[in-house]
C-alpha cells in the first residue's frame, strides 16, 4: 500500500481524490494532490541549492582533509593553512576560501565503497546504488529531479532545475542528473553552452525559425483535443512531458524572468573578473544568478578530476579557479542577504587514494580511485559555518569518526529545501520507494 506523507498531501487534498482508492493512486494523481495542497495555503520553503559537481573525484587529502604528519607518499605536495574558522585547516591552494571558511563547513567522513565512476556517480547523485559499467542506466532520480518534482521552481516562469553546461560528461555514458522513473518532465534544463564565451546564449530561450507564438498555441490546443485518446494509448508519461515542455517553452519565450537570469553579461566586469574569466568561474557565477532569480536547484558540472597521473600540474591549474569562484560565491551570497536561503554543496562521486600512485608512461604521480573517505563542503541555507564533521585515520584512508552515508547527505539537502526525505514515490514497477534510505540529515551542521 502506498504511503501518503502528510507533508506532501494535506487531508483536504487527499479527500479530493474521491473514490478512486488509495491503491489506484498514480503519479499524476500525486502531482494534482500536491498542487491542491499548495492551493490550501501551505507555502513552500523559499530555499535553493547550488551543487558544484567535481566530476571524476577530488582528493580529500589535497584539499579538505590534509595529513601533514603522514608519510610523504600520503601527504602529497601541498600543506594546510589556517582559516578564519577556529581549528579548521584547508589546502594552501585555497587562500581565498580560507578567508570565508566561517561561511561553510566540511564533512570529512562520507563513504560508499564503490570504486568506479559509473556506480559512484549514481550513488552520490541519486543517493542509491544500482548502476554499473555493465548496466549504466539510471535506476533512481537525481537530487535535482526530486527537488523539481516536489518543490518546483521558487519563482514562476523559471525552470526548477538547471545543469550547466550539460548533464553528462566523458567518464560515464549516461547521466545521473535526470529524473529516472519520475519521468523526463523532471530532467534538468541544460544550458548547453559555456558562459565564459562572448557569444554565450541559451538556445532554448528563442523560438525555432518559422515558429510563432500562435503556432505554439495551436499545437497546445491540438494536444488538448486529443488528450483522452493519447493518454489511453501512452503509458510512459511521454505526452505529459511534452505538455510540460511546451508549457515551459511558452513561459520562457514570452516572459523575461529566464532571459534575465541567464544574462550573465549584465554582471559588472569586476564581478566577472573576481569569479574568474574561465568556464568554471563563469559557470559558478551563472549558478548564483539562477539561484538568486528563483531556480530551486542549479548544478555546475565541472569535469577533469580523475587524476591518476599528473596530479600536481592539474591541481595547480584547477585549484586557483575553484578558489576564486567559490570564495566569490560565498561572499556574494552573504553580501546580498542570500546566504540563509541558498545552500552551496561541493564535491564529487568519490575521492582519490591517500597513497600516491607512481607516474607511468612519462607522466608524473597521481592518485587512484578511493571511496572509503570522501570530503564535501556545505555552506548556506541554514547550515552553520566553520565546522568540521567526521574524521579519518592519520593516513586519511578510512573514516574513524561519524561515518556518513550519501543518503544522509541527500537528507541534509532535502531538509534545507523543506522536502520530507521519508516521503515516497512510485517506481517503474509500481512499488512505493522512499526518497532516501537514510532520512536523517547531518544534525551537526544545524
Amino acid at each position: 500500500m502506498l504511503k501518503i506523507p502528510c507533508s506532501d498531501v494535506s487531508r483536504r487534498s487527499f479527500l479530493r481524490l474521491g473514490a478512486s482508492g488509495l491503491g489506484a493512486l498514480s503519479l499524476p494523481s500525486l502531482f494534482r494532490a500536491r498542487d491542491a495542497s499548495a492551493r490550501d495555503g501551505r507555502a513552500p520553503k523559499d530555499t535553493r541549492v547550488i551543487l558544484i559537481w567535481l566530476e571524476g573525484g577530488p582528493s580529500h587529502m589535497d584539499l579538505w582533509d590534509m595529513k601533514p604528519q603522514a608519510p610523504a607518499e600520503y601527504r602529497g605536495y601541498w600543506r594546510p593553512i589556517a582559516t578564519n574558522a577556529d581549528g579548521v585547516q584547508i589546502t594552501e591552494m585555497f587562500p581565498k576560501q580560507a578567508r570565508v571558511a566561517d561561511k561553510f563547513s566540511i564533512v570529512r567522513s562520507i563513504h560508499h565503497g564503490d570504486g568506479e565512476h559509473v556506480g559512484s556517480s549514481h550513488i552520490m547523485l541519486t543517493g542509491r546504488p544500482g548502476a554499473s559499467a555493465v548496466d549504466q542506466s539510471p535506476k533512481s532520480p537525481s537530487l535535482g529531479s526530486v527537488a523539481a518534482k516536489v518543490a518546483g521552481p521558487r519563482r514562476s516562469g523559471l525552470p526548477a532545475y538547471v545543469v550547466g553546461p550539460q548533464a553528462s560528461a566523458g567518464l560515464i555514458g549516461g547521466s545521473y542528473f535526470g529524473g529516472s522513473y519520475l519521468g523526463s518532465t523532471y530532467d534538468p534544463f541544460e544550458t548547453r553552452a559555456y558562459p565564459n564565451s562572448p557569444s554565450f546564449k541559451i538556445q532554448n530561450l528563442t523560438l525555432p525559425k518559422g515558429m510563432t507564438l500562435s503556432r505554439l498555441e495551436d499545437r497546445r490546443r491540438l494536444r488538448e483535443s486529443l488528450d483522452t485518446l493519447r493518454r489511453d494509448m501512452d503509458r510512459t508519461g511521454a505526452f505529459d512531458a511534452m505538455d510540460q515542455f511546451e508549457k515551459q517553452a511558452a513561459e520562457f519565450v514570452t516572459g523575461s524572468a529566464v532571459a534575465k537570469a541567464f544574462d550573465i553579461a549584465s554582471e559588472s566586469e569586476g564581478t566577472r573578473d573576481r569569479y574568474g574569466r574561465n568556464d568554471w568561474g563563469q559557470g559558478i557565477l551563472l549558478a548564483r544568478r539562477l539561484a538568486e532569480a528563483g531556480v530551486t536547484f542549479s548544478a555546475v558540472n565541472l569535469s577533469g578530476w580523475d587524476q591518476h597521473v599528473d596530479l600536481k600540474p592539474k591541481m595547480d591549474e584547477y585549484l586557483p579557479k575553484i578558489d576564486a569562484a567559490v570564495s566569490s560565491l560565498f561572499e556574494d551570497l552573504s553580501s546580498r542577504g542570500l546566504l540563509d536561503q541558498v545552500l552551496v554543496v561541493m564535491g564529487g562521486e568519490m575521492s582519490r587514494a591517500p597513497r600516491m600512485a607512481s607516474g607511468h608512461s612519462g607522466y608524473a604521480a597521481g592518485r587512484d580511485h578511493w571511496s572509503n573517505a570522501i570530503s564535501y563542503v556545505l555552506g548556506g541555507g541554514g547550515v552553520k559555518g566553520g565546522r568540521v564533521v567526521g574524521a579519518t585515520d592519520p593516513r586519511g584512508e578510512f573514516v574513524v569518526e561519524r561515518a556518513i552515508t550519501p543518503g544522509e547527505l541527500h537528507a541534509t539537502i532535502y531538509h534545507v529545501l523543506g522536502i520530507d526525505p521519508a516521503q515516497q514515490f512510485v517506481d517503474r514497477g509500481g512499488r512505493p520507494v522512499s526518497i532516501v534510505d537514510d532520512p536523517a540529515p547531518i544534525r551537526e551542521l544545524f
